[in-house]
């Protein structure tokens, strides 16, 4: 059996050359998300080409909270496949599945709870066409809730589309960009291999680690969504305490793919950028859960992957609150 979470990047088999490829390849892993999964199926279908030119699969983790297939059937009427884990292997295997049963020249992994905007495949075609060299490209991104309420935009990188200058010293500093938005070709994944390591943070190092070997494009046009949500890898990793443990873990991995002179410069401000993220999101978690616990943790940890007054100040603010249990008293009123 394989481990749940590899150690080392898992290999990506070229496929054969006697294999009819599509330009694309749109994977999109599922596990218990079938309340949002329509609207990610049609958010693809609404602007994708023939079978011929894309593959869509919907790739099943061993879902338990409905009938998967029945759902991509209905919606897709056999344009859309469907591969169900015969157990739940977790993300980092679901999304590893994801690149081995893709055909196309371009995949895109897309989360079944997040969605692509009309113009994204047309977007990073252009790019693609326009800097045949890179390895991959991405778009800008928005941020939205579960009932689809648009939360804020990612940060503007390029003000026109272009190859990113210096990609691999800025994303190595902190994320710069979600999931849905990266199209990837797949002879860079048969070359550096699939995501390891940890669940929380890993497509961080994986687009750290592509920034080291191939150039990357971008275009502004915010043209995915990235669903935020309490029933996710991400939000499950700030309640326990595992999202600082995972990021420890990558900053120190994205170290061995720098330049040596800027290993050290480049580790301290992704500590810092992540702790001052940290607190940011313990600040939220305080106030938005009837648990205070996580919050502390949160604080806490901060303080330790990069002690500052900043970190250190939100650590003891939520630790005066819950002392004098300041949010039981504001709910009372």
């Amino acid at each position: 059996m394989l481990e749940r979470t590899p150690k080392s990047p898992p290999k990506i088999e070229p496929l054969s050359l006697n294999v009819s490829r599509p330009k694309w390849s749109v994977m999109i892993p599922s596990y218990n998300c079938i309340h949002y999964l329509r609207k990610t199926i049609e958010s693809v279908l609404l602007q994708a080409p023939s079978a011929e030119e894309m593959q869509i699969e919907v790739i099943d983790d061993f879902s338990t909270d409905g009938d998967v297939e029945a759902l991509v059937n209905e919606i897709g009427k056999g344009r859309v496949g469907f591969y169900k884990q015969t157990r739940n292997v977790g993300s980092l295997r679901n999304f590893e599945t994801c690149i081995n049963r893709s055909i196309g020249t371009l995949v895109h992994i897309l989360h079944g709870d997040d969605l692509v905007k009309p113009g994204f495949y047309e977007e990073i075609d252009a790019l693609f066409k326009s800097y045949p060299e890179i390895g991959a490209a991405f778009t800008g991104c928005t941020d939205f809730d579960e009932n689809d309420k648009e939360i804020w935009d990612s940060k503007i990188i390029l003000p026109e589309p272009g190859i990113i200058d210096n990609w691999l010293l800025k994303i190595a500093q902190g994320q710069l960009l979600q999931t849905p938005c990266i199209v990837v070709k797949r002879t860079v994944y048969e070359h550096l291999g699939s995501f390891f390591g940890v669940h929380y943070g890993e497509d961080w190092e994986m687009w750290t680690r592509i920034a080291a070997h191939y150039p990357v494009a971008y275009s502004p046009k915010p043209l995915a969504f990235y669903r935020v949500h309490n029933n996710n890898i991400t939000s499950n990793s700030f309640r326990t305490g595992q999202n600082i443990k995972d990021i420890s873990a990558v900053i120190d991995t994205i170290q061995n793919y720098l330049p040596i002179k800027e290993r050290k410069k480049l580790k301290r401000k992704a500590r810092e950028k992540y702790a001052y993220y940290i607190t940011m999101i313990a600040d939220g978690l305080y106030h938005n859960n009837t648990d205070s616990k996580p919050a502390l943790l949160q604080t806490a940890k901060a303080v330790r992957l990069h002690p500052s007054k900043h970190t250190l100040y939100y650590f003891l603010k939520i630790s005066v609150k819950v002392l004098i249990r300041y949010k039981a008293k504001h709910q009372r009123k």
